[in-house]
């Protein structure tokens, strides 16, 4: 069956192509929800609830565009708009004015500890790294997104980036 087919039949609620849909597409949309949540299970929610939006919205879909982008905003959406309602993103009053990049040395940590360390960040500062550094989202847009100002998001950047090195350089002292 086609992608176009499979679509088509998702959405006439069709349970066996949402199924196939699900396996098609959940390791991917796992990964990213892993990426913007705490943990494993939180991650896990975020997709269960990532999916029933995608189900929901499906008819929406026109076939214009690429599907896994637009299913891929839809879960960053979903996500963010969860953290939005519990409140996890309030406005941060830190000011750093100006700023400055921090600058991580090559390290020989693992994809698997980096990933550990940015789940452990506070909410506001992985939601905002992620989109940063791993998504390539402006400050302008995270600031739309997250309802901050782009001053807020730089800040909560610089925050990340500082708590991510300083984590890195104790696991490195520790090895050695």
């Amino acid at each position: 069956m086609s992608l176009e087919e499979l679509i088509d039949n998702c959405k006439k609620g069709q349970r066996k192509s949402q199924e196939e849909l699900y396996r098609k597409y959940s390791g991917i949309l796992f990964g990213m929800c892993l990426k913007y949540s705490r943990n494993k299970t939180e991650a896990e929610d975020n997709l269960h609830d990532s999916f029933m939006t995608i189900f929901d919205k499906i008819g929406q879909f026109n076939h214009k565009g690429s599907f896994e982008g637009w299913i891929k905003r839809i879960t960053v959406n979903t996500v963010l708009q969860k953290y939005r309602k519990e409140r996890h993103l309030d406005v941060v009053t830190e000011n750093y004015g100006e700023v400055m990049d921090v600058e991580v040395k090559e390290s020989d940590i693992s994809l698997s500890r980096l990933l550990a360390y940015i789940q452990e960040l506070p909410n506001k500062y992985r939601l905002t790294f992620n989109l940063y550094v791993m998504d390539g989202h402006s400050h302008k847009e995270i600031s739309e997104m997250l309802g901050t100002s782009t001053g807020t998001s730089k800040s909560n950047l610089a925050r990340a980036r500082m708590i991510l090195k300083e984590k890195i350089e104790k696991e490195n002292i520790n090895i050695a």
